[in-house]
């Protein structure tokens, strides 16, 4: 007999396949199962659209002459717990009791106020059998980005940068010099595909002229923040060109032109960084990466706000420059792509 856990493991590879498209939406997966056989499997594919129970019944409903016969002699398998509230969709909550499935196995509950433990309520008033916690934390690391958002009030924040082999950022007179390799800058544009946003200061945007999209990589390209406190930089910039939506923090207007909104903080000399992630909060981002430069990475670093991050090392050795940013977190084991070494950290508060 397969066990609880194979049946989740399943709902979390599911879910997964929703990255990067069901933001600010968590990715979720859903099994059903009939008798040790899976029947229905779906997930969330894409923000405001079905959700994974919906997807899975409805594969059940397809496949099968005697659909409902099944579903009343089956389990649903969720990665998290079903939605007990009218939002884009219905509630998965009451497609599980209409349908009269009658054992419900939930990953993990969903920390949403609008959810967190209504749906299990629900679906147990119903005379129906739940068991939650299988697989919790797994399920919970899968929308650590979502978790984030709800429990802290700012996305989830993905620091990534290149070193080179002496720990040096960048050369000292602001020129633009490439440290890592094709593998490492196709492995970036994937990332950027799965995230909401990313950032960059005005120096970056000045010196390297990045299109922060994902043209090495199949996937939609993340929205652009740029950090320019005196609209200084030229408007012939890649980030100007009107391609995604893109946020100019600045101090001196809020403005709409096309798909470039200048938001202006109340304060520009304190709590920046808190500033700027409280308004992509308000605006629905969930994840941001922050590609640059070192000041602005370290402007991060330095009040804790961070989650993850994501440091190259390169090959190349300049003697002298700007340092790289000094992290102190929990590490991953190092990764190789070509000549680059990719070591992962996670910011993880001490017990």
């Amino acid at each position: 007999m397969v066990s609880d856990e194979n049946y989740m493991q399943r709902c979390i590879e599911l879910a997964g396949l929703g990255a990067g498209s069901v933001s600010p939406n968590p990715m979720v997966g859903a099994v059903i199962v009939h008798e040790d056989n899976i029947i229905g499997e779906g997930f969330h594919q894409q923000y405001g659209q079905a959700h994974a129970e919906v997807n899975a019944v409805n594969q059940v409903l397809a496949d099968f002459d005697d659909a409902g016969e099944l579903l009343k002699n089956s389990t649903i398998y969720v990665s998290l717990e079903p939605c007990a509230h009218y939002g884009k969709t219905p509630p998965c909550a009451d497609l599980i009791i209409k349908y009269q499935i009658p054992k419900v196995v939930v990953g993990c509950h969903d920390p949403y106020t609008q959810v967190d433990g209504k749906g299990i309520e629900k679906i147990k008033a119903a005379g129906i059998e739940v068991i939650s916690g299988v697989l919790e934390a797994e399920c919970q690391w899968l929308n650590r980005r979502f978790f984030t958002r709800v429990q802290k009030q700012r996305p989830y924040i993905i620091l990534k940068w290149a070193q080179t082999n002496d720990s040096f950022f960048a050369p000292d007179d602001k020129s633009q010099f490439w440290i890592t390799g094709a593998e490492s800058r196709r492995l970036v544009h994937q990332w950027r595909g799965e995230e909401d946003a990313v950032l960059i200061g005005k120096n970056t945007a000045a010196i390297d002229n990045p299109q922060l999209n994902t043209r090495y990589w199949p996937g939609k390209s993340p929205k652009r923040i740029v950090i320019d406190r005196k609209l200084e930089l030229n408007k012939n910039l890649h980030i100007y060109d009107q391609n995604v939506e893109t946020l100019i923090f600045n101090e001196l207007k809020t403005d709409i032109d096309g798909k470039i909104k200048y938001i202006a903080l109340e304060d520009f000399e304190r709590f920046v960084p808190q500033y700027i992630l409280f308004q992509l909060y308000m605006q629905d981002i969930q994840s941001v990466i922050i590609e640059g430069g070192a000041r602005t990475l370290n402007s991060f670093i330095n009040e804790g706000l961070w989650d993850e991050a994501r440091v190259f090392t390169g090959e190349a050795v300049l003697g002298h420059g700007i340092k790289a940013p000094c992290i102190n977190g929990v590490s991953s084991r190092e990764h190789l792509l070509g000549t680059d070494r990719l070591k992962i950290f996670y910011n993880k508060p001490a017990n």
